[in-house]
């Protein structure tokens, strides 16, 4: 079982490579997805709700934005709550999937929450900061919480470090692809 850790900065196009990668190839485990099926569950609502003194757990992504923007030290809080339940997705997924010969794990905070040792090959999708705002704003992002949430992720330079292999996504979905196979065909 090879272990393929896909990460990068905000709005850099990690999903869209994850996809790329796993297609065909091996299951996807996003951690994004697993945040998202948190933010559906009552329980989890009413654990954030206690947490961060919410009142209406209806509205609890867009509570929790105003939150953060208001205190950036609320973003760590969230973190503790959320990243363990991540992580026990996580070793779910790989336990389940234990006789693929690939499996490909696209987790957004993989360098800053050091789980390198996790994986067999780290690859880092990177594009530049205007792009990703661009990109970001283009789902309806907003520009002060793309500053906040990028502001608290590690440097470009320092994630390459710790990575295999780094892959610019700059350009167009053809050039993406080509560079991805590039990695991929040297362990199929």
């Amino acid at each position: 079982m090879i272990k393929i850790g896909i990460t990068g900065s905000l709005a850099s196009g990690k999903t869209t490579a994850s996809q790329i990668l796993s297609q065909r190839r091996g299951p996807l485990f996003s951690a994004d997805k697993i945040v998202q099926k948190l933010y559906k569950d009552k329980d989890f609502k009413k654990l954030l709700s206690k947490k961060f003194n919410i009142e209406n757990n209806n509205f609890i992504k867009k509570n929790l934005k105003k939150i953060i923007i208001s205190n950036k030290k609320n973003i760590k809080k969230l973190e503790k709550v959320i990243h363990p339940k991540v992580r026990i997705h996580m070793k779910k997924f790989t336990n389940k999937n234990k006789n693929k010969k690939f499996l490909f794990y696209e987790i957004p905070l993989l360098i800053e929450s050091k789980l390198m040792r996790y994986f067999n090959i780290i690859i880092f999708i990177k594009a530049k900061r205007s792009l990703r705002l661009k990109r970001f704003k283009s789902k309806k992002g907003d520009k002060k919480l793309f500053n906040l949430l990028d502001s608290k992720q590690l440097n470009d330079n320092k994630k390459i470090k710790s990575s295999d292999y780094v892959v610019v996504n700059e350009k167009n979905l053809k050039i993406l692809k080509k560079n991805l196979y590039d990695i991929i065909s040297k362990y199929e």
